[in-house]
């Protein structure tokens, strides 16, 4: 059963917290899907993760780059899956009918937004009830990531 975990980011952006998640999620070893609610965004971010660190960066692609089936992150605005990822990163709240072929699904939550934070909730229901396994994350004055519920 895929796990599902809410990322409440109250304390730094999507284009802060977004590539300490992927490094993460790459040092377990999943390949990823990120998608993002329209294909300016995922141009945005494109850029943006091969440039957030002076000193690295996260190796990914979109439409533009193609090789879809060998890149460890592939950033979407669709329902797709097209390098066979086992983790899904969910953003602006975009929300996707089926996740159950994901081993992980992350939501991106935008905590400064009450009406993300609704649908949120929501979702939250909707997940528990169907009988996924949900965690929500809050993240500290440090920006340290820690698991609430």
């Amino acid at each position: 059963m895929t796990e599902v975990r809410f990322y409440h980011l109250q304390k730094q952006t999507l284009d802060d917290a977004l590539p300490m998640i992927l490094e993460k999620a790459r040092q377990a070893e999943f390949k990823v899907v990120v998608q993002l609610s329209d294909k300016g965004e995922v141009d945005r971010m494109n850029k943006h993760l091969w440039s957030y660190k002076p000193d690295s960066f996260l190796t990914h692609g979109s439409y533009k780059e193609g090789f879809e089936a060998e890149q460890p992150i592939w950033l979407t605005a669709s329902d797709e899956n097209l390098n066979n990822a086992n983790a899904l990163i969910l953003t602006q709240g975009v929300v996707r009918e089926d996740i159950s072929s994901y081993d992980l699904c992350c939501e991106m939550l935008d905590g400064r937004n009450s009406d993300a934070v609704a649908q949120a909730r929501a979702r939250w229901k909707v997940y528990k009830e169907t009988g996924y396994e949900v965690t929500y994350w809050y993240q500290d004055d440090a920006g340290k990531w820690d698991k609430k519920a």
